[in-house]
């Protein structure tokens, strides 16, 4: 029987704490036993306790719980009282004489207990009768389950119980104990000294961690109901609740309140824009009450540094100067803020750090946000990303402008084209802009994002500034070049895409170079389904473009692109010639331009049945696009190396490679397909029906008019075999025939 506290709302399923289950398990159904369930506030250790207790190997125990409360004057004993008061009618006659002392504590069972015995004057006496009565009270009544949670609460005497019993335990007992090792008193013991089983217990020690980032989506999913949790979502829940369950919990719903579907539409825009759930800023806020005034300043300060700083910079921030090493250690001791390593402080979670932030009045904030910037003014080299943002926190927008634009350049020479992208976008979301920052910004955007993954918020942002008529058509041309790009290769909307880079072309006529580029674009055969003689058209005019251009890069570019439509005609030429230009490159830019250049090679070889030659052009390609920094290219290449895989048989742990891609696709139709097309392939020989549409609906046949063209064949052609496999003969020659 399990007690109705036991009862509550919560996860739907235990997630992420398999191993900790069994352990549970294990010592309760092998009794005399002692299982600590150790972990900090919101990690689980209720819905685990009540996980075990609702298993059926538990059946035919009975179940005691008792709760300790953090009240200033605790009553002793109490959680004990409490978990024993509710037995009524189950104690059993013939009770040891001793457990007359529960009478005065017990009135509820009063008639069920022996007299009371003569009174005590020694206090010690009393209490190790009282000891004895509640021992052999709960040896009465064979196999049973104690459960005392939150034991960091417990007063001496409950602590002091507990220590009697489970020295000495009835044999049919197993005991369950909660505790934040955190919140306990004095030395951090949960019974106030090192617990040595005695012989013939099974003791365990469960500690619970926080969840890592794919139970973090597991429990996403299995809240919202939906299997459609991006592994960026789950990245951004994890990063923002440490992957605490409780914290999850609430953030999750809270977004599922607000009407935004947790899938692909709720990124970092969603979750800034998320309040902090009523219950989290309740905690915090009770957290902060006992706080002396210094140790409130130093938690803002920290709160408005948003990332874990060192004492120095803490103290240069807070309000006042002077030493913030007190006020520190004493939100170290509240939970308030947490040692983060490297003698660095901050918040457990990115809600409790926005609690704070969000509490204080908007001229605090600034006025400590400029703080913050003359603080890391003075480190070297200066902290770009960082000054950015306290200088938009404080209303400095050319600041903000002048160290945003910086921390992007560096972040494009170092390769983190997510990064760059990320701070341009920031940058463009703000209305208050100069139309010539607008346009010189947001030409930046568009050369960054078309190399990225991440391009939903960049492709919203592109299309309204194409559509400023204020913006010269060479701006607006170079801008909708690369929204078309975009459009093509990360967004699947090949449509749109090819309309937007035939109309920049046109934008560009007085940049030849650029529009040579678009014109090259146009003549990749996997747009449309248009005859050869069209892609070769747009070719000859890139070449005659860039004949005479300085730009070696640029003819590099164009002859990639014209060397990928040579061998997917199967021109044998196409080889010779390839294998030059593979060797050609000298600067970045170049290499790049050979990284391309190999990409498409290994995919037109693997459509064509060259399986050495595509392996050696996809290591080729993989090598230096990751040197160039150009993760949508690694993440292509990475695609047709799935199907290569598929076509050489290496099918072992295929599938889980495939959905580590489409994890990493974050979206990016061009990867994506490539997935789950092999994903497709794999149920059809696994005779999986239902998997196999799915996956094939997913890699072009949703949507035909937006799919890769070989793609599109290969999924057209595999759901013909699945028809006539389900024996649905006429929709097998339909799908042929279309």
């Amino acid at each position: 029987m399990i007690n109705s506290a036991l009862r509550r709302s919560g996860a739907p399923v235990l997630v992420g704490r398999t191993g900790e289950l069994h352990a549970l398990l294990d010592a309760i159904t092998h009794p005399p036993s002692v299982a600590l369930v150790e972990g900090e506030a919101g990690i689980g250790k209720t819905r685990l306790i009540r996980e075990a207790l609702e298993h059926p190997s538990i059946r035919g125990r009975r179940i005691l719980l008792g709760t300790c409360h953090p009240l200033r004057e605790p009553f002793p004993y109490g959680p004990f009282f409490d978990l024993l008061r509710n037995l009524g009618h189950h104690l059993p006659t013939g009770l040891n004489p001793v457990c007359g002392a529960l009478r005065s504590y017990l009135p509820e069972l009063a008639d069920r207990l022996p007299p009371a015995p003569e009174a005590l004057q020694d206090h010690r006496a009393r209490q190790h009768r009282l000891f004895r009565a509640v021992r052999a009270l709960l040896e009465s009544l064979g196999r049973i389950v104690i459960v005392v949670e939150d034991l960091h609460w417990a007063d001496d005497g409950t602590r002091d119980l507990v220590r009697f019993l489970v020295d000495d335990p009835p044999s049919g007992m197993s005991t369950v104990l909660s505790y934040r090792r955190e919140d306990l008193p004095g030395a951090a013991l949960p019974l106030g000294r090192a617990y040595r089983h005695p012989p013939g217990t099974t003791a365990v020690l469960v500690p619970l961690l926080p969840l890592d980032v794919h139970a973090v989506r597991s429990l996403t999913a299995a809240i919202t109901g939906t299997a459609e949790v991006s592994a960026a979502l789950a990245a951004e829940l994890h990063e923002r609740t440490a992957g605490i369950p409780f914290v999850l919990e609430e953030v999750v719903r809270s977004l599922a309140g607000s009407g935004d579907r947790p899938g692909w539409s709720a990124g970092r825009d969603v979750l800034d824009a998320m309040e902090v759930p009523t219950l989290l800023r309740d905690a915090m806020a009770d957290r902060m009450t006992d706080l002396s005034p210094h140790a409130v300043d130093v938690v803002r300060a920290a709160a408005v540094l948003r990332i874990p700083a060192g004492e120095d910079l803490i103290t240069a921030v807070v309000d006042g100067g002077g030493d913030s090493s007190g006020g520190i250690r004493e939100a170290l001791l509240a939970g308030v803020l947490y040692d983060c390593g490297d003698d660095r402080y901050g918040f457990r979670h990115g809600l409790a750090q926005q609690t704070v932030y969000n509490s204080l009045p908007g001229v605090d904030r600034r006025r400590l946000h400029r703080r913050v910037m003359a603080a890391l003014a003075e480190s070297d080299p200066p902290p770009l990303v960082q000054l950015a943002y306290h200088a938009r926190q404080a209303g400095e927008l050319r600041t903000w402008l002048r160290h945003g634009e910086a921390a992007a350049e560096a972040a494009r020479e170092m390769g983190d084209t997510a990064v760059a992208v990320e701070i341009l976008e920031g940058l463009l979301s703000d209305r208050q802009l100069r139309p010539d920052d607008r346009a010189r910004l947001a030409t930046q955007l568009s050369r960054a994002a078309v190399i990225g993954l991440t391009y939903r918020r960049a492709a919203g942002l592109l299309r309204r500034i194409v559509q400023d008529n204020d913006i010269p058509d060479p701006v607006r041309g170079e801008i909708r070049l690369n929204l078309g790009l975009l459009l093509n290769n990360q967004a699947g909307n090949y449509e749109q895409g090819r309309v937007d880079t035939e109309i920049a072309v046109e934008e560009l006529r007085d940049r030849p170079a650029l529009a040579a580029r678009g014109m090259a674009a146009l003549a990749m055969p996997s747009w449309g389904e248009h005859p050869y003689s069209v892609y070769q058209r747009w070719i000859t005019q890139a070449e005659e473009l860039v004949a005479d251009d300085p730009d070696r890069a640029l003819r590099m570019a164009v002859r990639g692109n014209h060397l990928a439509l040579r061998m997917s005609l199967g021109e044998p030429g196409a080889w010779a010639d390839a294998e030059v230009m593979i060797g050609s490159g000298r600067t970045t830019a170049e290499r790049l331009q050979v990284a391309r250049l190999c990409g498409n090679l290994a995919e037109a070889t693997t459509w064509l049945g060259h399986y050495t030659a595509a392996q050696r052009f996809r290591r080729e390609g993989q090598r230096l696009a990751a040197e160039c920094g150009a993760p949508f290219l690694q993440g292509i290449i990475d695609g047709t190396a799935l199907r290569l895989e598929w076509n050489n048989g290496e099918w072992h742990g295929l599938a889980d490679r495939a959905r580590r891609i489409l994890d990493m696709a974050q979206g990016v139709s061009g990867i994506s397909a490539d997935a789950h097309l092999v994903l497709g392939l794999l149920a059809v020989a696994r005779g999986e029906w239902d998997e196999a549409t799915d996956a094939f609906g997913a890699a072009a046949l949703g949507d035909p008019a937006n799919a890769p063209a070989p793609v599109l064949a290969a999924a057209a052609g595999a759901m013909a075999r699945v028809r006539v496999a389900r024996g649905e003969i006429e929709a097998g020659c339909a799908e042929a025939d279309r």
